[in-house]
């Protein structure tokens, strides 16, 4: 009866793991793009109410929630992607956020918020 224990055990334990990550998908124009020291770039989408920090041109941006990791180089090419975007008046048609900080809805972020970007297109 012992070695139908373990199975149990491990089965259990599976499924007793909770996610805790969140993930959203935000449309609009580009409204802000800023810089906040210490190494950090911010967001906000005309769908969003307040701008979220989403990487860093210096270090590898990790954020709780998500294994997904933007190196500087992502980073920076993100940035200027989105400031040309924004120049372009082009509006990006979805962007990815994922990350323990991401809310339920875009118009309710939190203010300070961290998040990953996984992925965005702009047409």
């Amino acid at each position: 009866m012992h070695y139908l224990k373990l199975p149990l055990v491990a089965l259990l334990a599976l499924f007793s793991h909770s996610v805790t990550a969140n993930g959203l998908v935000c449309a609009g124009e580009v409204e802000t793009l800023s810089y906040h020291a210490d190494s950090q770039l911010m967001i906000k989408l005309s769908s969003m109410n307040t701008p979220v920090f989403f990487c860093s041109p210096d270090n590898q941006w990790v954020v709780n929630g998500t294994a997904y990791k933007t190196s500087p180089q992502a980073c920076q090419a993100m940035y200027s992607t989105f400031l040309a975007a924004k120049m372009a008046g082009k509006p990006v048609a979805n962007m990815y956020f994922d990350g323990d900080q991401v809310p339920a809805s875009c118009n309710g972020w939190s203010s300070w918020a961290k998040a990953n970007i996984r992925h965005y297109l702009v047409n």
